[in-house]
């Protein structure tokens, strides 16, 4: 079998992983060519990275509570809420913002245990649940934010986390030195992990591709990841917001895929039933989902906020569906059970892509809804008839 045979074999049988990317790819390259280049353009594409940021981070939490057959309206204005607790706390408080975030944080995951109480143990629908939450937090987010409907923060440490970049220890031909190392070790990283996995498929006799395709994937991949370090290198470099969210896809895809937990997880989204009675604690995981949802919803609202420099009444705005649609772009079964947290990743960056490049061709605002709403019923579609081929 040559090369393009087995990669056409690999892209059919793993065509609900590799479609989003392709996909992707489609979307980058079109508005590449309509707008002359300008899209790719270094610091269009850093603005469309933070942009997408608070929503990407939204989206890894919605994939797990989608994952398990739940879903979570409340995250928007939960975030907006939570932001708005920072502000006050910066402002009105006082507090030092390296005691504001860490509360603010733990507020988030009680909040999402909350929810997680009401739909694990009390039993209420988690639409129902949520939806409650949502307009609770919606009144809580117009009372923090008082009759002026706006707290402005001026603590440039809060700031930075949403507005600032990595410090440059020197620059290279105009290039970002400190983004071009991080992106070299995060290469690495990745041939690296590529390499361990592959072993230890083969360890335990599982099927892997060939030796030369597997390398032409190492070498796509890294290229790809080289070509985006160096744009933003040719900017300000990496932002705190993408740092931020590349923690949070790191930490999470390691304890969704390499971890017990993580498995028990995709098992009580593939069967809860079955689950339970192999002796897997359902009530357990869904505290587990739901308590994480609310820290990333915590986390979205002081990205959103120390992006704005401020609170405002409107923060956390449609911030639910958004999350709901990166999810489901990046692959993420509405059956539950299947869903990866890289693909929310690639599911928020396509939402903003699409925003970002319309904007720039000028689209009108009526004609972006109504694309991103066909976008995201593409996805669905392609998500059913994938299972119906599978079935």
């Amino acid at each position: 079998m040559n090369l393009l045979t087995e990669a056409r074999t690999i892209v059919k049988q793993n065509i609900r992983d590799y479609g989003m990317y392709i996909a992707l790819v489609v979307i980058l390259l079109t508005f590449a060519v309509l707008s002359d280049g300008l899209f790719l353009s270094s610091r269009n594409v850093s603005n469309m990275l933070d942009s997408a940021g608070y929503i990407a981070v939204l989206a890894v939490g919605m994939t797990l509570v989608i994952v398990i057959r739940h879903i979570d309206l409340s995250v928007g204005f939960a975030a907006g809420f939570l932001g708005a607790i920072a502000a006050l706390f910066l402002t009105n408080m006082g507090v030092s913002v390296w005691i504001t975030i860490p509360v603010v944080l733990i507020f988030g995951i009680m909040i999402g245990l909350f929810n997680g109480f009401l739909v694990a143990k009390i039993g209420i629908p988690s639409f129902v649940a949520t939806l409650a939450a949502m307009l609770i937090f919606r009144g809580a987010l117009l009372e923090a934010t008082g009759a002026s409907g706006t707290i402005v923060i001026n603590n440039d440490a809060f700031n930075a986390i949403g507005t600032g970049f990595i410090p440059s220890i020197a620059e290279v031909g105009g290039l970002h030195l400190l983004t071009l190392l991080v992106g070299l070790a995060g290469i690495l990283f990745y041939i690296y992990s590529e390499l361990t996995n592959r072993k230890d498929k083969q360890k335990y006799g599982f099927d892997v591709m060939s030796f030369p395709m597997f390398v032409a994937k190492l070498l796509f991949v890294s290229a790809i990841i080289g070509y985006v370090v160096w744009i933003l290198a040719g900017y300000n470099g990496l932002s705190w917001t993408v740092v931020i969210v590349l923690l949070v896809v790191v930490v999470y895809h390691f304890l969704s895929s390499k971890t017990v937990l993580g498995r028990h997880i995709y098992a009580v989204g593939s069967n809860p039933e079955a689950a339970h009675l192999s002796g897997i604690n359902v009530q357990k995981i869904t505290l587990f989902v739901f308590g994480s949802m609310g820290f990333l919803a915590a986390l979205s609202g002081i990205l959103f906020t120390a992006r704005l420099q401020s609170a405002t009444t409107t923060a956390g705005t449609l911030f639910e569906l958004d999350a709901i649609a990166a999810a489901y772009v990046g692959g993420v079964s509405s059956a539950g059970g299947v869903g990866k947290v890289t693909g929310a990743i690639v599911g928020a960056v396509v939402m903003a892509a699409l925003s970002n490049g319309m904007n720039l061709l000028g689209v009108g605002a009526s004609y972006q809804y109504m694309i991103r709403g066909g976008v995201l019923a593409a996805a669905v579609i392609f998500d059913v008839m994938t299972r119906r081929q599978r079935a």
